[in-house]
């Protein structure tokens, strides 16, 4: 019987390589997405291709409902879920002397909140299948800081904490929760930059390049295997040396 691996977020850059590495090791893969584009029918696609099911689910993560409806989607698809990767997440940089409220409150609510609903919606299934990986994208920055991201390093930081007091929690039912910290990695995010600025950003690197998606996708791959059944609430660093 396959695995199931929900994903969130997956529509593009990290999330969408996790879906389609994890789909080439034989998994099916649920997506959830806030607004239906091109991008989604691609990833879809391009998921499908590679001989499995992939499920979309329409919801907002920072809103505890939807994300009640997004679990109750993808089991009632697929009976259950393996893996979680909580991938989704959202920038409103700026400095803390000219940021707006809101502008952190939403950061929060979609990086730090949504980790949690998901996590609360889909973590009694795994505790009944005493088996289950967790994955929390978190960030370079939530363990360095970084000027002008005071709402992204707190709530990647916050998954850090998160992930740390979880896996003590669900260890005894088999449920190994781990965190990945990317540093700069090619996305459409950083497409945008001028090729002087990233020539910058990569002199600040150890070794001298950013990172790619890929490079995230794999250890998300090893941390799902069962090459990783000892390790839990640990961060993997994948940022070329900078931490």
């Amino acid at each position: 019987m396959s695995k199931i691996a929900l994903i969130t977020g997956a529509t593009r850059g990290i999330g969408k390589e996790i879906a389609l590495t994890l789909a080439q090791e034989g998994y099916n893969i649920a997506i959830n997405y806030r607004t239906e584009n091109d991008e989604l029918k691609t990833t879809k696609k391009e998921i499908e291709n590679l001989n499995v099911e992939c499920l979309a689910v329409k919801g907002d993560i920072s809103k505890f409902e939807d994300t009640e409806n997004i679990v109750k989607q993808v089991i009632e698809k697929f009976g259950k879920i393996d893996v979680l990767v909580n991938n989704a997440g959202i920038t409103k940089d700026m400095l803390l002397m000219r940021m707006k409220p809101e502008d952190f409150k939403s950061v929060i609510d979609v990086n730090l909140i949504g980790t949690f609903n998901m996590t609360k919606n889909v973590i009694s299934h795994m505790t009944k299948a005493r088996s289950g990986r967790i994955i929390n994208i978190s960030s370079v920055v939530g363990i360095s800081g970084n000027a002008g991201q005071t709402n992204y390093s707190a709530s990647k930081a916050g998954i850090i904490g998160f992930t740390k007091s979880l896996a003590k929690e669900v260890a005894s039912r088999n449920i190994l929760v781990n965190a990945v910290a990317p540093g700069f990695i090619q996305t459409n995010m950083t497409d945008v930059l001028k090729e002087e600025v990233k020539e910058e950003i990569a002199k600040t690197i150890p070794l001298k390049r950013m990172g790619t998606t890929k490079d995230v996708a794999n250890v998300v791959k090893f941390l799902v295997s069962e090459d990783s059944s000892y390790i839990t609430g640990q961060v993997i660093n994948v940022n070329g040396g900078m931490i």
